[in-house]
């Protein structure tokens, strides 16, 4: 009987125990969850803030005679602003930033907040001018479609076909992007190379960025061109090196 007993209390203290992680895990995944909506929520009202002086900029720009003078609302909040990008028929209309090394943005949002979304930024090693072939844009894959977390509707041929261009906007001109390639690869495939040292080399790079694309739009791409890379995480192929590539050609507006 005493045997009987002991083996009831092993019983009830296991499952006591068994109880007490599961509440526990249970509770720390709550608590996680509604961290990240949280997060969610502060930073589409930190972008929605963002965009409406962005709006207000667009009428200045018809109104100045200096369409860049416009920038100088975005600049007094942050000098790393160094342009906007635009997709129709998604949530990406951010702004972009710069910094000294390509991690300061990656969960940084342009107030210097710390953010799991980060911001849209461009290569460090890219100059704003205008002057690079190839200009790379990094952006996070959020799940609630914020940032880059729609980028991979553009490896769908019927939506690409509706929304085959997109808007850049600098501190020193205004451009429509034609888009010409999107894939999935990893980084073993080097597609954010920004110096060539030649116009031939620059001409075989672009031919491989066709080559691997999963969609086809008919934009004609040259080596005379130059190109703009947006770039973001994949897990299909590989959960650490995976990405999500869209390439476009840069026009004037």
């Amino acid at each position: 009987m005493k045997e009987k007993k002991e083996t009831k209390q092993g019983r009830r203290y296991v499952q006591r125990l068994m109880t007490l992680v599961c509440v526990t895990v249970l509770g720390v995944s709550a608590f996680q969850l509604v961290s990240i909506l949280l997060d969610y929520r502060e930073n589409g009202q930190v972008m929605s803030d963002i965009q409406l002086i962005y709006e207000d900029q667009q009428v200045s720009m018809t109104e100045s005679s200096d369409n860049r003078e416009a920038f100088d609302s975005l600049l007094a909040i942050n000098d790393d602003i160094v342009g906007w990008i635009t997709m129709d028929g998604t949530k990406i209309d951010y702004p972009i930033l710069q910094a000294e090394d390509n991690d300061y943005y990656l969960d940084r949002n342009y107030l210097h907040d710390q953010t799991r979304a980060g911001s849209i930024f461009m290569d460090y090693r890219n100059d704003i001018t205008g002057t690079d072939q190839n200009t790379i844009l990094y952006g996070h894959r959020m799940r609630d479609g914020s940032m880059f977390g729609q980028l991979d509707e553009f490896l769908d041929q019927d939506f690409v076909s509706e929304h085959n261009r997109f808007y850049y906007d600098t501190l020193y001109d205004s451009y429509e992007v034609e888009i010409f390639s999107a894939y999935i690869t990893t980084t073993d495939f080097y597609y954010i190379e920004t110096e060539f040292s030649d116009l031939d080399e620059y001409d075989s790079f672009l031919n491989e960025l066709k080559a691997k694309s999963d969609i086809h739009t008919g934009v004609e791409v040259t080596k005379h061109d130059h190109i703009i890379t947006l770039s973001t995480c994949d897990y299909r192929l590989n959960r650490d090196t995976g990405r999500l590539v869209v390439h476009g050609k840069i026009v004037n507006s």
